[in-house]
């Protein structure tokens, strides 16, 4: 029998997502968590094989997922972590990736895709949801999956508009052309296979680019 701890603020979430694991009769859920500080506290106290859990989650512990990530796989570095995230976009896989995740579920698909994912991280494989391997291949279909990298200009122009602030008032700040500074941010997005200001902002927070 699998066993695994689940983690998601919404208790709804977590209902539907004990129903799907148990489903088959080969996994039982052990533990259940509200937050980052409850997981880390239930993981020393409970066995498990898989960790399912949610990206996003406020706690006075390691509320950023990255942060979550990182910590998980160096406290328990043989023991699989399933991210669940709405923010479902190539950037946040390859972040998720490369702190530490075995497997990164979209949101919408996690009720169809948990039980295959479970069992792929089991067996030492990596998982990626459906939606997040199509958007994988279109953007980059050649390239491996790892963590973007910015510029230290681009990093510079993303946390400004992160933060608030337009392209003009970045262009006149930094003394550079407004039109170098729309370039900048467009290359930046083109690396992070991000599309909308809203993934962006997302992406900056998430990386701790902004509180």
């Amino acid at each position: 029998m699998i066993r695994i701890i689940i983690a998601d603020d919404h208790p709804i979430v977590r209902v539907g997502q004990k129903v799907v694991i148990e489903a088959s009769g080969k996994c039982i859920v052990v533990g259940e968590a509200n937050g980052p500080d409850q997981l880390l506290a239930l993981l020393q106290t409970t066995p498990c094989d898989v960790v399912v859990t949610d990206f996003a989650m406020p706690g006075d512990q390691q509320a950023d997922g990255y942060g979550l990530l990182g910590l998980l796989q160096r406290q328990y570095p043989k023991l699989p972590v399933i991210m669940v995230t709405m923010f479902a976009n190539v950037a946040t896989l390859r972040a998720a990736l490369s702190h530490g995740a075995k497997a990164v579920l979209a949101k919408s698909a996690s009720a169809l895709e948990l039980p295959q994912a479970i069992r792929t991280v089991v067996q030492g494989r990596t998982f990626i949801s459906e939606c997040l391997r199509v958007q994988l291949d279109q953007a980059h279909p050649a390239q491996s999956i790892q963590e973007p990298k910015l510029s230290g200009k681009e990093q510079e122009v993303v946390r400004m508009l992160a933060s608030g602030m337009t392209v003009t008032q970045i262009a006149a700040q930094v003394n550079r052309s407004i039109s170098t500074i729309s370039k900048q941010k467009s290359t930046a997005m083109q690396r992070l296979c991000i599309s909308t200001d809203v993934d962006l902002f997302a992406y900056a927070r998430d990386v701790g680019m902004v509180p």
